[in-house]
């Protein structure tokens, strides 16, 4: 058994991605930032659907259609497949703390 609070330590300086189960259809990862923010010229365009949940700190997300979204401990959201997006900030202390879900998550 594994608690999805236990943080490494020393917690490393980049992120850490952590495969929590994946299979052909789905990958369940913890995602732990101590801080990070996307570089200003890059932007995530996945081949798969995200649902994402914040566990612990805040983040603040954009999309490339200038929409941001602030997310607190709890919140969650769900990109779509390129649907180009960023983090734009995130706490340090705490830590963010994500878990995050990629597959075809929605019906076309």
């Amino acid at each position: 058994m594994d608690n999805i609070f236990q943080l490494p330590f020393p917690l490393p300086p980049t992120e850490v991605f952590e495969i929590l189960v994946q299979t052909d259809q789905v990958r369940i990862e913890r995602i732990i930032s101590p801080g990070q923010a996307t570089p200003p010229d890059h932007w995530y365009d996945q081949k798969q659907d995200e649902w994402v949940i914040l566990l612990q700190g805040q983040a603040i997300l954009s999309y490339e259609d200038g929409r941001e979204v602030l997310l607190k401990a709890g919140d969650y959201l769900l990109i779509a497949a390129h649907e180009k997006h960023r983090v734009e900030e995130m706490s340090a202390d705490p830590p963010c703390i994500w878990l995050a879900i990629h597959g075809s998550l929605i019906e076309n």
